[in-house]
């Protein structure tokens, strides 16, 4: 058994979600605005397969990515307060 402050290790687990939730949403976010630039890309070229493939991955996976980190990052968010309140 470890002597170590529940508290300690609760907000230590707690600063490393929010790191992994911040990881997500610069990579969500960031998939988007690929999916975006291959969207006009290909809005002032030519639509080829490739190119649609590759802006329907970019949006799956982004919303894949996206949403759980935007709901962990609230959760986060919710935790610090409710722990500066009492």
């Amino acid at each position: 058994m470890s002597n170590d402050n529940p508290r300690d290790n609760l907000a230590a687990r707690r600063r490393r979600i929010a790191r992994l939730t911040a990881a997500g949403q610069r990579l969500g976010y960031l998939l988007y605005l690929i999916a975006t630039a291959l969207f006009f890309t290909g809005f002032a070229t030519s639509f080829n397969n490739p190119m649609v493939t590759a802006i329907v991955a970019c949006l799956l996976v982004g919303s894949i990515v996206l949403a759980p980190a935007i709901v962990f990052s609230y959760a986060v968010r919710a935790a610090d307060r409710e722990d500066q309140a009492g």
